[in-house]
């Protein structure tokens, strides 16, 4: 997918790519285009070494969690531009998916609250990929951050994802989320693409 925009000189003042190339880096930047916003996937070798034990967790349940996990996503995405502000309506069509799997949906709980989740989703093969086993959104409530609960959430959603005979695991991240990104890369993940988007710097419409 690309997508660009030209002024009516001809001059190029915006650019979507996914997957995003040097090529489409070296166009950009020769516009004097700058780099926006990136969301790097990353892939994994599954199941992790034994070393990684996952830890507690529980499935979703429908009909019951839903305003905890609202809560906790919303606390810990504020700041996303695709995350943040999800409401029970926009939820509900996820949840009425047809690869929805409330086992794949994986609670975190301290003292009955929702401290974190790993929610995880399956991508058939095709012709251009193999199985494919996201890690779909996670994310960590505030007052536990710190706390290690990211990195265990990442391996028990892994883990569960192996279990259902996966060998490839993936996810998203913002390329400038650095913490999420140091820890993906500790665990064993690589870069496998970009999605870019690149636009004039701010102030530049001449």
């Amino acid at each position: 997918m690309r997508n660009e925009l030209r002024d009516r000189t001809g001059r190029l003042v915006r650019l979507e790519s996914e997957p995003a190339t040097e090529a489409d880096a070296t166009e950009a930047n020769a516009a004097g285009l700058v780099l926006t916003r990136s969301i790097e996937q990353l892939r994994i070798a599954l199941p992790l070494p034994a070393s990684e034990t996952p830890f507690a967790t529980r499935a979703f349940r429908p009909g019951q969690d839903e305003d905890a996990f609202l809560r906790v996503n919303n606390r810990a995405f504020a700041w996303h531009p695709d995350q943040s502000g999800l409401t029970l309506a926009e939820l509900a069509d996820r949840i009425a998916e047809p690869w929805f799997d409330p086992q794949g949906f994986l609670l975190h709980e301290v003292n009955g609250e929702l401290a974190g989740f790993c929610w995880t989703k399956i991508h058939p093969a095709t012709e251009a990929a193999p199985e494919l086993g996201e890690i779909y959104v996670i994310a960590v409530d505030p007052d536990f951050h710190g706390s290690g609960l990211g990195r265990a959430l990442t391996v028990a959603g892994l883990a569960h994802l192996a279990a259902r005979s996966i060998t490839v695991g993936m996810l998203h991240v913002e390329h400038d989320n650095t913490a999420a990104v140091s820890l993906y890369r500790n665990l064993g993940f690589s870069k496998h693409g970009a999605h870019c988007w690149w636009a004039l710097p701010e102030g530049d419409e001449s």
